[in-house]
């Protein structure tokens, strides 16, 4: 084969040369850092959706049961006296004698504390004199009149004097009068200056003792006559609401459950009071245990209708657009979705819903705060 000579390269010409060498291996090297790089952006995406789907946020869950039955409503009172009543002087003065203690059982007509008596003797005695006064007087005015009746008659007087007799008798029999109304006043003020029981009872409160200046009126000791006894609670006004009229109570002492018995609520305060802005309820007690003495710390308990609702743990409850909501789980997918709810009632632990939900329903109740519409979970003891 014949060769022909290579002419001889132009220096440009191998400038050219090399620039074109140049952009070719530029170009084969972005080409290359492109390749390596791809695998290691697709394997960075990769692990995140993987992770997502392998790391659903755990939940604690329950299935919501409607429940329909009675709810117990129990409270704390005392035990009263049906009847009592507080006895006091009808007059002030100093107490001279109470010979009574506290928690004493008293017979009708029993003296129970006695007043110093020197004042009311004193104008019982006045009394007395001034009526007899008076009855001499009338005793003078009477033989006067009837002899100037009988000079009248024969005419040896006047109708004048015969008038003026008669005003005299008339005069004196009015005095007479007066005098033992005062004398009858003053023996009711003797009487008043002792205090006695009107009926047997026990004694649950003592005033004044003796040496103590008495007004009138004031309580000297406080009977509870044997009749009866109540207990007496202090009510919320919802709850008198939501009750039956008039329920069966079962009381029982706070100390022994043991001792107890039923009652019925006979009296409902009309006024509430000021300060705690509870209602006095009076529950009649049914033969009360001889146990329930006065004063003694009882409860009260009554079963109230209960609507058919589902009862879930507090912890579940959270809120959407203002109002009390949960989070329900898709038993399919997973995810949860927040919906809202009605409360018909609620306490530390557990909360009665009465709409938004139905049976089967699976509610979170751990792990509320940290969820979100459509977002996966995963239920705590199920395979991840």
């Amino acid at each position: 084969m014949e060769q022909y000579p290579t002419p001889p390269a132009s220096a440009a010409y191998r400038q050219d040369v090399l620039r074109t060498v140049a952009c070719f291996l530029r170009r084969e090297w972005r080409r290359s850092a492109i390749l390596l790089m791809l695998p290691t952006m697709v394997a960075g995406c990769r692990p995140e959706a993987e992770t997502t789907q392998s790391h659903a946020r755990p939940v604690r869950t329950v299935v919501a049961e409607k429940r329909v039955g009675t709810t117990p409503i129990t409270f704390t009172g005392r035990i009263e006296a049906d009847d009592e009543v507080s006895l006091a002087f009808r007059i002030s003065g100093r107490i001279l004698e109470s010979d009574v203690s506290l928690g004493d059982w008293v017979k009708a007509g029993q003296l129970v504390a006695r007043l110093e008596p020197q004042n009311e003797l004193n104008a019982l005695r006045a009394a007395q004199a001034n009526l007899n006064a008076a009855r001499g007087q009338l005793t003078q005015a009477r033989n006067h009149f009837e002899r100037q009746d009988t000079l009248l008659k024969q005419g040896w007087t006047t109708r004048a004097n015969h008038d003026d007799a008669a005003q005299a008798l008339q005069t004196a029999q009015s005095q007479v009068d007066a005098s033992e109304a005062q004398l009858k006043l003053a023996k009711d003020g003797v009487s008043f200056t002792e205090l006695r029981a009107d009926a047997p009872g026990v004694l649950t409160a003592l005033g004044p003792g003796p040496g103590e200046i008495a007004q009138a009126g004031q309580m000297i000791v406080k009977l509870a006559r044997k009749d009866g006894r109540d207990a007496v609670f202090d009510v919320p006004a919802q709850l008198i609401r939501s009750t039956p009229s008039s329920p069966e109570v079962q009381v029982a002492l706070a100390d022994d459950a043991s001792v107890a018995t039923l009652g019925r609520v006979r009296e409902v305060a009309p006024q509430a009071d000021p300060v705690t802005r509870t209602f006095q309820v009076k529950v009649g007690l049914t033969e009360p245990p001889a146990a329930m003495r006065l004063g003694a710390t009882v409860t009260g308990r009554i079963e109230r209708d209960a609507l058919s609702s589902f009862e879930i743990p507090a912890t579940a409850l959270t809120q959407f657009n203002r109002q009390p909501a949960v989070w329900v789980v898709d038993p399919a997918s997973h995810a949860v979705s927040i919906r809202n709810v009605e409360i018909q009632r609620f306490d530390q632990a557990v909360v009665a819903v009465s709409g938004g939900l139905s049976a089967g329903d699976i509610i979170v109740t751990a792990g509320v705060q940290a969820l979100h519409p459509g977002q996966t979970v995963r239920l705590l003891g199920s395979t991840p």
